[in-house]
């Protein structure tokens, strides 16, 4: 069993240990040989999507990266053909969105709650019922923050299972396949100090490994 991060290993270390403190081996590359050979992919955080995958102008996206951005839709592309589980954190959910048709508001209008200020910011969110942040959390939860985008419309065959109070979506499910994503940070939010109700991101990450 095998994990593809589709990274460059410089921005990649928060997720490299999470996974290897999961005791799973895993591979960080934007452009392996064999696709085959994984038994499923994270897509990390990171900077914007092009708008131009969801059909928009530039309306306030940061550091896009082109090359990032087709190189990990190919891949997200290989995955979602074979069936394996994908895991999207950050700007992974908002990719796994934006492949299945949805789109992704570029600056949202309560940022300031949300992104990376000297520190990832915490809140609380509510978990969907029946949902995989449900059954792991319950009805909810606080979760660390670092971003100042958000999932627009919501592609085809998934659903909202998590919403910040001020209804910026935090996770999503697919409905059919073995895909999720948080907008949240579960492979760093143990660095935080201790929060009454802090979300375990590792509870997370080993339901994605039990996937595999």
């Amino acid at each position: 069993m095998k994990i593809l991060i589709a990274g460059v290993r410089k921005d990649t270390k928060n997720y490299e240990k999470a996974l290897a403190d999961g005791q799973v081996l895993y591979e960080t590359n934007l452009y392996p040989e064999e696709c085959s050979s994984y038994s499923g992919l994270l897509l990390p955080g990171g900077g914007d999507i092009h708008p131009s995958y969801f059909g928009q102008s530039d309306r306030g996206s940061k550091k896009i990266e082109k090359e990032l951005d087709r190189a990990q839709f190919a891949l997200l592309d290989a995955f979602v053909q074979m069936g394996r589980p994908v895991f999207g954190i950050c700007r992974g959910m908002q990719l796994i969105n934006v492949y299945f048709g949805g789109d992704v508001i570029q600056h949202l209008p309560t940022y300031y709650t949300h992104q990376y200020n000297e520190k990832d910011q915490v809140h609380l969110v509510q978990n969907m019922p029946d949902s995989i942040l449900w059954n792991l959390y319950e009805d909810s939860c606080f979760v660390n923050s670092a971003h100042h985008q958000g999932c627009g419309r919501i592609g085809c065959g998934l659903k909202v299972t998590q919403n910040a109070p001020d209804r910026v979506v935090e996770a999503i499910e697919h409905r059919e396949r073995p895909i999720l994503g948080v907008q949240w940070h579960p492979e760093r939010i143990h660095k935080l100090q201790p929060y009454p109700s802090l979300a375990n991101g590792s509870v997370l990450i080993r339901y994605f490994l039990k996937l595999l």
